[in-house]
């Protein structure tokens, strides 16, 4: 956020979920925590679930700054800005806004600041807590430090036309003058013009070399149906790309090309010594812990399209050695677990898949990527248009901003998948829904 002494934003609790550092992005101003936000975080803190481990840190992160501090009257942070936890005056509400509502309390205090002749802004990621502020007299802001534009967003794949002596070229090994305006990993897709010949091609610009990516893979029974799915598939099975993210619409292949690269890597290749699979518990709206059962149990249901896509590639590999899922699971060659918990652990040598990563926020992809062990790779599978997370869009998702941050990184690459594998009316789902 653009420093300026003479504004004063008021900090609303769901923004220290979505980031609990979130008072760092304010530089050279003042800060607001209304006292109804940390009694908010404070009972958040009892969660189990990505909520309540945010809600954790923010306060942990909080004490840091304010111990042996006068929060009440101000405390100078380390980036220029003044930070304050503020008693607003509720007393004075409209009768339409009930004092049984927090989020109305929260508001009140921050308007309370008005009469000083401050200009106060409210920072939220709640669309009607913005709107209602606004009503208020309030400035309202979203929290958008990490907002990518989604539109934009980096695909990992291009298509272009090609002439024959081009063809030829790449043919005999050479590489065109034009390659360094990829992006490291980044995949080409070249059509001769004639219509004759066409060739995928991945630059490595540490080789200097714009690799052959088109040949035909398979991976525990599957095989690409598509260019942009043999360019995954060439991600997937690259040891020497530790972080990959597959952005697509329901259908398009990316969890099952991830989970058979796993089982293709682990299993057959030996490179790997597990295989973990995690998605973020968000539609429940609650965590696993308030289910029946041990967690296996309860995770169950919710990985069920995993458990689908396992079915299927158990069926099409007709492997020998593993004949249902509740095996796979026994052996430990696949483990199953809440995004949550994967945030405290070291995962070394291991294949992670985490599926639905558009519903994690940019923190939350940063503590998970951080996780990854020496010798594991890590795949990212989402459509930034379907989120079910509240508080996050296709521009402020963890998953966008992975892409956006990772890209032209050695270690690091990435492919929109577009076109839907699945029946003509999933497909019409797809686009019209």
């Amino acid at each position: 956020m653009a420093s300026d002494a003479k504004k004063l934003f008021v900090i609303d609790t769901n923004v220290f979920i979505h980031n609990p550092e979130a008072v760092n992005s304010f530089r050279d101003t003042e800060i607001a925590i209304p006292l109804t936000v940390l009694e908010e975080l404070d009972k958040l803190k009892t969660y189990a679930d990505q909520r309540g481990r945010n809600a954790r840190e923010a306060i942990r992160f909080l004490d840091s700054l304010i111990k042996g501090g006068d929060a009440r009257h101000g405390i100078r942070l380390e980036n220029g800005s003044l930070l304050r936890v503020i008693f607003g005056n509720v007393q004075k509400a409209p009768p339409e806004l009930s004092l049984d509502s927090n989020d109305n309390r929260i508001l009140l205090q921050a308007a309370a600041l008005r009469q000083d002749g401050r200009r106060v802004f409210f920072v939220s990621k709640d669309i009607n807590a913005r709107v209602k502020a606004g009503a208020l007299g309030l400035k309202v802001v979203d929290y958008e430090k990490q907002k990518v534009d989604a539109a934009n967003l980096y695909q990992g794949y291009r298509e272009a036309d090609a002439d024959a002596a081009l063809m030829d070229a790449l043919e005999r090994g050479e590489n065109p003058p034009w390659r360094e305006r990829l992006q490291d990993n980044e995949f080409l897709m070249l059509r001769e013009k004639t219509g004759k010949r066409s060739s995928l091609r991945r630059w490595k610009a540490s080789e200097g070399l714009l690799s052959d990516a088109g040949e035909e893979r398979e991976a525990f029974g599957v095989t690409a149906l598509n260019d942009r799915q043999k360019a995954a598939l060439d991600l997937l099975m690259d040891d020497s790309v530790r972080c990959v993210t597959l952005v697509g619409r329901a259908g398009t292949g990316k969890t099952l090309l991830a989970v058979a690269a796993a089982l293709k890597k682990t299993v057959d290749e030996k490179a790997y010594s597990r295989i973990l699979v995690s998605r973020p518990i968000v539609p429940l709206g609650k965590d696993i812990g308030y289910l029946p059962g041990e967690k296996t149990v309860k995770l169950s249901a919710w990985m069920e399209p995993i458990f689908d896509n396992l079915e299927h590639l158990l069926a099409v590999g007709k492997r020998q050695n593993f004949k249902s899922i509740d095996q796979l699971l026994r052996d430990r060659v696949i483990e199953i677990e809440a995004v949550t918990y994967i945030r405290g652990r070291s995962l070394p040598n291991q294949f992670i898949i985490i599926d639905e990563a558009q519903n994690l926020t940019p923190h939350e992809i940063k503590t998970i990527v951080s996780r990854a062990g020496e010798g594991s790779k890590m795949v990212f599978t989402g459509d930034p248009e379907q989120i079910d997370n509240l508080y996050l869009d296709a521009n402020s998702n963890g998953l966008s901003y992975l892409v956006d941050a990772f890209k032209g990184h050695r270690i690091y690459g990435h492919v929109k998948l577009e076109k839907t594998e699945r029946s003509e009316l999933a497909e019409l789902a797809a686009r019209l829904l």
